[in-house]
């Protein structure tokens, strides 16, 4: 009579009580892991379950449970009269190499099944990375973030709370792809009235963010190789955006009136797209002239091109109504036009919109649906209270008038502590201005001693494809009490200057 195998042991177990998982769950785990590791071989005999309870000190039941549910998961089988064995065939057979070694095989880059859209997306620039909203609350001097401190949270809340109170089978429902209906509608009659657009609300179309509209952009106008005209220095979000839908961007200067369509015309006169934020140009804050907007305009009818209108801060014009859209000018229907409730409002609520012209509309609904086809309701059903109830106009006047007095809070201290090191130039409208460094000086290198000092910033030369910049640094303004602004534009010039000035 052949002599039973002995039994392999099970492998070293200790009872973790902070772990938050029933002890037959942590020895089914340790047991799986040593199968899939290799160190329990296939056709190993197990203990039983009573000297696997006695060796361990667990009850027997919770033996039992451990190797039940291994057995039903095929990792272990039992034969009569035998006992338990571990499997041959196992369910995971093609992770025991991963378990065992988790290490890229030699020769390999851990890249090799991305697709070539996957490594445009990887490739694009740090720069949408580093300004990825961190851990920490916003310091001086992070641009593009709103007031949070001036939001009105209190009535935001009770805005929801009717809506949650109320809540209706509507807004459980997935709802229309283009966006909550009421919201559409409170959009396009701001815009006829504030912006100056012409549009009615079937050509709204709610998206999570500016960002994700301008992907949606290039998902349906751009091919690879497809030319597209950028600022020069310009958004450096849309840049990544356009870029990874395989365009090739195409810089085109900007100076006092915006953006230079003479010089694009000479650079790429059949370019398929143009990006412009032509009423308070990101970065450095210009208006883009009528005749400038004109002749934008024109180009675009004459190429059979597209223009994304970004109407980056644009309602925060400190004097005077906001400038009228491009979009309003157009009469030809060549203007995309973006905005974004995140950089109005606040950054969580990830809600902006897209005007399309009547023909794109069908298209980007299609492929709207197909990337991801609805925006949540509840946000939007609150926002449509908000911007319908007045909310939105009384909260971007009272931001209109604390922006002003925090721009002027930030050039005051850059002329009290700036000399030599740093100047500003006030704007009309925006939340940020450019701190101009002297002459010759490495803004990036700028950038770096004012992280290290505990100052946010971003060097000019970040907006930039391949055009020289005077060097600058990004001073964002509006999330920023004035003794914010001035204990941090002490601190950065201590940084710049390279000595603690007291």
């Amino acid at each position: 009579m052949p002599q039973r195998t002995p039994p392999t042991p099970l492998p070293a177990f200790s009872r973790d009580p902070a772990a938050g998982e029933p002890l037959h769950r942590q020895l089914y785990t340790a047991v799986r892991e040593a199968i899939l590791a290799g160190r329990l071989a296939p056709g190993a005999r197990l203990p039983s379950t009573r000297a696997c309870a006695t060796d361990l000190g667990l009850s027997r039941s919770t033996a039992v449970q451990a190797f039940d549910q291994l057995l039903a998961e095929g990792y272990i089988e039992t034969r009569a009269g035998t006992g338990a064995f571990v499997c041959h065939d196992l369910p995971d057979a093609a992770l025991l190499s991963v378990a065992g070694d988790r290490r890229p095989a030699a020769g390999g880059t851990g890249k090799r099944s991305l697709s070539e859209r996957g490594r445009r997306l990887v490739q694009t620039s740090g720069v949408s990375r580093s300004q990825n909203v961190s851990k920490r609350a916003p310091r001086p001097f992070r641009p593009v973030t709103p007031a949070l401190d001036a939001f009105p949270t209190a009535l935001w809340a009770r805005l929801g709370g009717r809506r949650l109170r109320g809540l209706s089978p509507e807004l459980l429902d997935a709802g229309e792809p283009a966006g909550y209906r009421p919201l559409r509608e409170a959009i396009a009659a701001h815009l006829n009235a504030a912006r100056g657009l012409h549009c009615d609300p079937e050509q709204v179309l709610i998206v999570g963010g500016s960002q994700q509209g301008l992907d949606l952009a290039g998902r349906v106008l751009l091919d690879l190789g497809d030319e597209i005209w950028m600022e020069e220095p310009g958004y450096f979000g849309a840049a990544d955006a356009l870029r990874s839908a395989g365009a090739r961007l195409v810089p085109v200067p900007v100076d006092g009136e915006g953006l230079d369509v003479l010089a694009g015309c000479a650079r790429s006169a059949g370019a398929r797209l143009a990006y412009v934020t032509p009423s308070a140009q990101f970065p450095l804050g210009v208006t883009m002239s009528l005749a400038r907007r004109l002749a934008l305009l024109d180009w675009a009818r004459r190429a059979d091109s597209w223009i994304v209108e970004d109407d980056f801060g644009s309602e925060f014009r400190f004097g005077g109504r906001p400038l009228a859209a491009l979009q309003g000018l157009d009469p030809a229907g060549r203007v995309i036009y973006v905005g974004s409730f995140s950089r109005v409002l606040f950054p969580a609520l990830r809600l902006g919109y897209l005007v399309l012209p009547p023909d794109l509309v069908a298209p980007f609904l299609d492929v709207r649906i197909v990337s991801g086809r609805f925006s949540p309701l509840l946000e939007q059903a609150i926002l449509a209270d908000f911007i319908a109830g007045g909310h939105f106009m009384r909260h971007l006047r009272r931001m209109r008038r604390l922006y002003a007095a925090r721009q002027a809070a930030l050039v005051a201290a850059v002329r009290r502590w700036g000399d030599g090191v740093l100047s500003v130039r006030a704007q009309p409208a925006g939340m940020h201005l450019i701190g101009w460094l002297p002459d010759g000086s490495d803004d990036r290198s700028a950038a770096r001693r004012a992280e290290a000092a505990g100052v946010e910033t971003l060097p000019l030369s970040a907006c930039t494809l391949e055009r020289a910049t005077p060097p600058g640094l990004l001073l964002g303004y509006a999330a920023f009490t004035s003794a914010e602004i001035e204990a941090g534009v002490r601190t950065l010039c201590d940084a710049l200057e390279g000595s603690d000035r007291r």
